[in-house]
């Protein structure tokens, strides 16, 4: 398991899952559509884009 942070939240997945993966366990994967996901400096990310321990993403 690995711990990662989506809008501040910490989320609890398994190594190897995505974006995506974080985003449903955190109960937002809904909002994306009008919304898009960033990594902590700021830059896009994609739903199949990987994760690692500690990181920061953000639904904008």
């Amino acid at each position: 398991m690995m711990r990662v942070f989506v809008n501040d939240k910490a989320v609890d997945i398994l190594r190897g899952m995505t974006v995506r993966h974080a985003l449903i366990s955190a109960g937002l994967l809904d909002e994306i559509g009008p919304k898009k996901v960033y990594d902590e400096w700021g830059n896009e990310v994609g739903l199949d884009g990987a994760l690692s321990e500690g990181a920061k993403i953000f639904v904008r």
